[in-house]
């Protein structure tokens, strides 16, 4: 399988001193659901905004590694000269402009691609079509819709560039499973229907390695386990600390917390 995108050995720093990234490699390709995954404070975010090159806004920077989309090296571009070139970043938190409709949300997505008017209403349409929530929510307020429409505008807003891949931070943060589950239902179809890859980052183990085809763990900035989600979800290790299920069956929460992080990190190296 061809690699659409390849992250080589990155390191990230943030205001010269702070090492947030250790080393981390990872591949998507073509086509493909990559779900990154970990816990709070783990590295997935900065991960994402390393490869968007959103990192500046923040004082962080890549200093070491690479960073290629389709075989050409990406880490120097600006995030504009990245969407151009069909990768969008979909941030934590939805971001969507309040006090715009959920339409006019949708509408600066298209503003890249320069297309006529009725090109943008056959692309507006086709979101709807994804998203009918957002078709009967066009006229509301943004700042007004729940937090899951609120998702799937934002989601909507990065398809309306046409892009080729999405970097989704956190989609099931502070949403209803029932939501959580529609969200990741329209990501698989627009995965298999419009050939759009995506890297997720997701503290949602459960849900994401249900739909991803491929994952990569990471602690402590560092990548530690990774492998097909069907081979992540059956593992002892997986179950007992993301998914929160011990190897007799029982809810692993309460050893979970008692366990001490170097025996954990010998687990997972052996």
């Amino acid at each position: 399988m061809e690699a659409s995108l390849r992250v080589n050995n990155i390191e990230v720093i943030y205001d010269h001193v702070i090492l947030v990234l250790k080393g981390v490699s990872l591949i998507v390709p073509e086509g493909k659901i990559v779900a990154l995954l970990g816990a709070n404070g783990a590295g997935k975010s900065t991960t994402l905004k390393a490869i968007s090159n959103l990192l500046h806004a923040e004082r962080g920077e890549v200093t070491k590694g690479t960073i290629d989309y389709r075989g050409e090296r990406v880490e120097q571009l600006t995030p504009n000269g990245l969407v151009k070139r069909g990768v969008i970043q979909v941030m934590e938190g939805r971001h969507c402009f309040g006090h715009l409709t959920i339409e006019e949300n949708l509408l600066t997505g298209g503003y890249v691609r320069h297309a006529s008017r009725s090109a943008q209403q056959h692309a507006l349409e086709r979101i709807y079509a994804y998203f009918p929530r957002l078709k009967t929510r066009r006229k509301s307020q943004a700042g007004y819709t729940s937090g899951g429409e609120q998702q799937m505008c934002a989601i909507g807003r990065a398809m309306m560039a046409q892009p080729s891949m999405i970097l989704l931070d956190e989609p099931s943060m502070g949403l209803a499973p029932q939501i959580v589950e529609e969200i990741f239902t329209i990501v698989r179809d627009l995965n298999q229907r419009e050939n759009v890859s995506f890297l997720l980052a997701e503290q949602n183990t459960m849900a994401a390695l249900r739909y991803a085809d491929y994952g990569y763990i990471l602690e402590n900035g560092r990548v530690v386990m990774d492998g097909d989600a069907t081979s992540l979800r059956d593992n002892e290790d997986v179950k007992e600390f993301y998914l929160g299920i011990a190897k007799d069956g029982a809810s692993s929460t309460g050893s979970f917390r008692n366990v001490k992080s170097y025996r954990r990190r010998k687990r997972w190296i052996a």
